[in-house]
């Protein structure tokens, strides 16, 4: 009877180790799923910036190339 005894608390001292390593998996989860939703959110902001920066750029090569043909006749 000591042996079942025995079987029966290693049984549930198994179970209870078994239902704390879920419940951490589960914050580690949690943890990674928060991680990947802000990389997400700053791969957007970056994809952002990067058409406005385009843009920027775009403009930016406009307005040199009319600075150069205003500048153009006064070249000697």
């Amino acid at each position: 009877m000591s042996q079942v005894m025995d079987a029966i608390q290693r049984v549930s001292i198994l179970a209870a180790e078994i239902s704390n390593a879920g419940a951490r998996q589960g914050v580690g989860v949690g943890q990674v799923g928060a991680a990947v939703n802000q990389m997400d959110e700053t791969t957007q902001r970056n994809a952002a910036l990067v058409e406005e920066s385009a843009a920027a750029a775009g403009s930016l090569r406009q307005q040199a190339a009319n600075l150069v043909d205003r500048v153009a006749p006064f070249r000697f």
